[in-house]
């Protein structure tokens, strides 16, 4: 067809010349717009998502706002490492929920060289649950990965997973010991209630951490990351809070909303800095705009998200009270310059603070 256009296009320039150029430039733009697509996606449910770009009258994007060009600041760097412990923690907790193995077979690269965790094991999961565990558990490997690509990196700490230390919180949280002893791996119930225990000390110290970097890389970096976080702590609030009435075997009497009032009312007594943590139900002065109780997602009085340094959240996962005494999560201490500062311990970064590009 193309040789028949360029024939009559040389025959009669004046009428057919026009023609060509418009056929030229809409084979190209065909031609331009093409792309590999994933073979085992159904073709309805790609085109239903897709949207395709292209410099032949297809949608436009906006262009990044200007922005100042460094990309990393030398004191973005440890508040953002600080951030792999959390990572790390919520990481091999996941993973080894839903797989029973952890960062030493999935990615063993991303451990640089730390201690594998103690006491992780696989949990008795449905279906549901586990599904999106094992999601949460690989997207908290992409975090890692993304902190250390544009910041750098430290070894992963010593972290205790195991179901006695889950047990000293609750008990912590109750003001007594449990009998038996709270074990999260039991069930999907118990597996939820120990996962509001982590990743929402993720949002408050990312949510602390915005104001004081500056650098366009590290600022998406942390928008990026404080985005996933508050979708996986509102999905495990949401999916508590369709048990909140339910009674926790065999605790007769305690039910899943006390728990977690419970346990949010520990972790304000153990940061020392106010009420930044609430529990699935709170007095309707306390709700959103004072009008009601339901309280999915934990905010202040304008709704928006409560921030902890990283001195408060080390007085949560130490169980200590103080960023000074390591214990709880991290029997040996977090790791990371702001931590080992805390425990007036060295700092070994392993010369993988990585520059970004």
């Amino acid at each position: 067809m193309l040789k028949h256009f360029v024939k009559m296009a040389t025959a009669s320039s004046h009428t057919y010349a026009p023609l060509l150029l418009l056929f030229l430039l809409a084979c190209s733009c065909r031609a331009s717009s093409g792309h590999a697509v994933d073979p085992t996606c159904p073709p309805a449910k790609a085109s239903a998502v897709a949207v395709e770009i292209s410099d032949c009258g297809g949608p436009r994007c906006q262009p990044p706002a200007p922005h100042v060009p460094v990309p990393v600041f030398p004191y973005d760097i440890d508040p953002m490492q600080f951030a792999l412990n959390l990572e790390y923690t919520e990481a091999e907790f996941f993973l080894h929920a839903a797989f029973g193995v952890g960062l030493d077979q999935i990615a063993p690269n991303l451990t640089l060289g730390g201690p594998p965790p103690v006491g992780a094991m696989k949990a008795n999961l449905d279906e549901v649950t586990w599904r999106i565990t094992a999601e949460f558990g690989l997207q908290e490997v992409g975090h890692i990965r993304a902190i250390q690509n544009t910041v750098g990196g430290f070894p992963r700490p010593k972290i205790d997973l195991s179901a006695s230390n889950f047990a000293r919180v609750m008990d912590q949280a109750f003001g007594y010991h449990l009998d038996p002893p709270f074990d999260p791996y039991m069930d999907s119930r118990n597996f939820l209630m120990a996962c509001y225990v982590i990743p929402y000390l993720g949002i408050n110290g990312y949510t602390g951490t915005n104001p004081i970097i500056d650098g366009y890389a590290t600022k998406h970096l942390l928008a990026g990351l404080l985005g996933v976080e508050a979708g996986q702590d509102a999905v495990f609030r949401a999916l508590l809070f369709e048990r909140r009435s339910e009674t926790v075997p065999p605790y007769k009497g305690i039910t899943v909303a006390e728990f977690t009032d419970r346990i949010s009312a520990a972790r304000n007594q153990l940061a020392k800095c106010g009420v930044k943590d609430e529990g699935l139900t709170v007095p309707p002065e306390l709700g959103a705009e004072g009008r009601i109780c339901t309280n999915v997602l934990s905010a202040d009085r304008d709704s928006l998200s409560y921030a902890r340094t990283p001195a408060e959240l080390l007085r949560i996962l130490y169980l200590s009270g103080d960023e000074h005494v390591p214990g709880g999560f991290f029997p040996e201490g977090a790791n990371g310059k702001i931590a080992r500062e805390f425990l007036r311990k060295p700092f070994a970064a392993g010369g993988n603070r990585v520059p970004a590009n």
